[in-house]
């Protein structure tokens, strides 16, 4: 097995100040306890991050700050997907400029492109740096999905294009993408409740959301399953699944956000549109989800 994208790559928050800005100190010290317990590596600028409210000055910020923490320690992975191809080739080379291992690509969003329109947009981005490109497939927040055919195009065509993160939600879509890939290929889910089902089915692991708070465990529990110890990585699952389930209780990242800040990780301060949770009961179900895990 040659594939170099396995494990658990935590989708980082953007911690922000009481003040609205980007809290470096709070990122750095996220950064430190997500290595120290041995994550696979980082994604900063995701939808985790908040990308869509960063300014581009922020996001480039983000991910040079998140370099730097790093120390090459753990690949990091920088989301610079847009739906304009000319920005996420902007974005694309300052991250490789910056010292990034990879890029993290959303499908376009709004602009509903063809699947040629898709070819096209990941194959320019591709085409305009020399890093590897994982493309993200997440249909409920884009409005179109990336069809195994366009993906598999994609992958013989573009030979830094070696990973796919698939959040769609559609294990036999994705169960296809593994029996069609190229060996170097990995695939990642996008959605920790699914992840387990996905490794299962030959998967390599997951960019993950709630490793945020608890990154051990998740590192527990995938690494186990990729040794082929389920019913041990299973007994973790069964610990952590209400906590997956209040991780989206509300729009991610607010209850994940939620959570660090109640562990004082970060400041409950989000970029509106996004906001607090918007009920008591909602806030009880984060804080409840957590209680016993491990920290």
């Amino acid at each position: 097995m040659n594939r170099e994208y396995r494990g658990v790559y935590t989708a980082l928050i953007t911690p922000f100040t009481k003040y609205g800005s980007v809290d470096e100190q709070a990122l750095e010290k996220i950064i430190e306890y997500q290595i120290s317990q041995g994550v696979d590596g980082l994604v900063p600028c995701g939808t985790t991050g908040e990308s869509p409210t960063l300014s581009h000055e922020e996001h480039d910020r983000v991910i040079e700050l998140t370099v730097k923490f790093a120390a090459g320690k753990v690949p990091v992975i920088a989301g610079t997907g847009s739906n304009a191809t000319s920005e996420a080739i902007r974005l694309s080379r300052h991250a490789q400029t910056a010292g990034v291992d990879a890029v993290l690509l959303v499908s376009p969003y709004y602009n509903k492109p063809t699947q040629k329109g898709l070819y096209l947009h990941f194959k320019a981005i591709a085409d305009a740096v020399t890093i590897p490109c994982i493309i993200y497939n997440i249909q409920g927040r884009t409005g179109v999905n990336i069809e195994t055919d366009t993906l598999v195009r994609l992958m013989h065509d573009c030979p830094n294009i070696t990973v796919v993160k698939e959040a769609s939600g559609n294990l036999d879509q994705m169960k296809d993408v593994i029996s069609r890939r190229k060996d170097n290929f990995s695939v990642l889910s996008g959605d920790d409740n699914i992840c387990m089902s996905l490794i299962a089915a030959g998967g390599d692991g997951v960019i993950s959301v709630a490793s945020n708070l608890v990154p051990g465990m998740m590192v527990e529990m995938v690494h186990l399953a990729l040794d082929g110890k389920f019913e041990e990585a299973l007994a973790i699952e069964n610990r952590l699944k209400p906590f997956f389930s209040a991780c989206f209780v509300e729009t991610n990242p607010i209850p994940i956000k939620t959570a660090m800040a109640a562990k004082g990780w970060c400041e409950e301060v989000f970029r509106l549109p996004l906001c607090s949770l918007s009920s008591e009961e909602h806030r009880k179900v984060v804080e409840e989800s957590f209680v016993g895990l491990d920290f």
